[in-house]
């Protein structure tokens, strides 16, 4: 359980002699949970404003700020850079167990939106210095792979994670000693979780520090990879991809409703739908970009986006099962766009690697913050609008990606 950082070891036999495998395992398991207690909330957004006795409006000022707190995730990382990847991997599940708890002993409104920020907090603390410690170990040519497993661990959340909790919630609220707590019942499961997984890392993680010489602190660190072409092309095709994402996103349910007149359940079928075609294009990335190579396989991505794209376009009034299978591809390309284009970005600037990935993950909340922005003004005028708006933000991504590039040759 040392905490000494050491030199990262890059050498393929190293790593595998070092457990890669099982601690991909162990990483992927913890984000697994981490992932549903952050994806969660939308599903129940109701019934965690009725247990907290506040209206919608009020709640939906929690995900305002957490999707603001991804801004931070830049000046946070380089904990990870400087003092090592295990410890900020500690502190992060530490944010998250410490948030469930106190969401748990304390079920009023301002430790819950506290608490919601921790937890998303401390997941912009976790995953980059786990994306980092891969990036140290796992040689370029097989980090596809082993990065596309632990993204799994998002729609593995949607598909497995938030049914176990909505079957807890569920079962305590038939119970009328234990109802008035249900809609808090997932926070303890969350807390001791992440507890156990806190000690796995602990005792089967080393704390593996960035390559080469220290960059200085964490601002300078921000100022150094900012001054970077090659970043800031990445972080410019990250904003602009999740903006072709959003701006669809956000709407397809009112559009599938307003188009087909489609009911709640048949909304609930329609996000199964998108569960697997997250799971279809997380899986594919994992199998085919260290294949294809990182570069060809995130261009390969966002032509299956904008194809899926164009499809839409063309059948939006053909019938629920042509629109749905225009969704399941618009997401398989964006899903196998985006983690792909992770393990490309791990390699851009080695030295502040979780400086790096974090500043990746804040762009993608600004591209999200962009799409939220104009996707419900564009549908004002036309769903096709936001097809369009798709079109051109897939695009900008491809002009940006086509100056990303890496000393490795895939």
């Amino acid at each position: 359980m040392a905490f000494r950082a050491a030199p990262p070891s890059t050498d393929i036999t190293s790593a595998s002699e070092q457990g890669i495998g099982g601690q991909v395992v162990l990483f992927t398991a913890a984000r697994t949970v981490t992932n549903t207690a952050f994806r969660m909330i939308y599903p129940f957004l109701s019934v965690f404003a009725r247990g907290l006795g506040v209206d919608l409006l009020t709640i939906s000022l929690v995900m305002t700020a957490r999707s603001m707190m991804g801004l931070l995730g830049p000046f946070l990382a380089p904990i990870a850079d400087l003092r090592g990847r295990k410890i900020s991997m500690l502190l992060g599940l530490g944010l998250v167990v410490v948030s469930a708890v106190a969401i748990s002993i304390f079920p009023i409104y301002p430790v819950f939106f506290a608490g919601l920020l921790g937890i998303a907090l401390g997941n912009l603390i976790f995953i980059p210095a786990m994306q980092a410690y891969i990036g140290d170990r796992v040689p370029y040519q097989r980090r596809g792979r082993v990065i596309g497993i632990t993204e799994l661990s998002w729609s593995l959340a949607f598909i497995g994670g938030v049914p176990f909790v909505g079957w807890l919630i569920d079962v305590m609220s038939r119970n009328e000693t234990t109802s008035a707590f249900a809609w808090r019942a997932p926070f303890p499961f969350i807390a001791a979780a992440g507890f156990v997984f806190m000690l796995l890392i602990a005792i089967r993680i080393p704390n593996n520090r960035a390559q080469g010489v220290a960059l200085g602190n964490g601002l300078q660190t921000i100022v150094l990879i900012l001054r970077n072409r090659v970043v800031l092309a990445g972080l410019g095709f990250a904003m602009a991809a999740t903006a072709a994402n959003e701006v669809v996103n956000l709407v397809f349910g009112i559009w599938l409703e307003d188009q087909f007149g489609l009911k709640l359940a048949a909304l609930g079928a329609a996000s199964a739908v998108i569960g697997i075609s997250e799971l279809s294009g997380e899986g594919l990335s994992t199998y085919l970009s260290d294949r294809w190579g990182k570069e060809k396989s995130v261009t390969a991505g966002l032509l299956i986006s904008a194809g899926a794209t164009l499809l839409l376009f063309l059948i939006s009034s053909s019938g629920v099962a042509a629109a749905l299978a225009g969704l399941f591809l618009f997401y398989l390309g964006f899903e196998f766009t985006i983690v792909s284009s992770l393990p490309l970005m791990s390699e851009v600037f080695p030295a502040a690697r979780a400086t790096v990935m974090a500043s990746v993950v804040a762009c993608f909340s600004l591209g999200r913050a962009v799409g939220a922005l104009l996707a419900a003004r564009l549908y004002q005028q036309d769903f096709l609008w936001n097809l369009g708006f798709a079109l051109l933000f897939n695009a900008v991504a491809l002009f940006f990606l086509r100056k990303v590039q890496v000393k490795n040759s895939r």
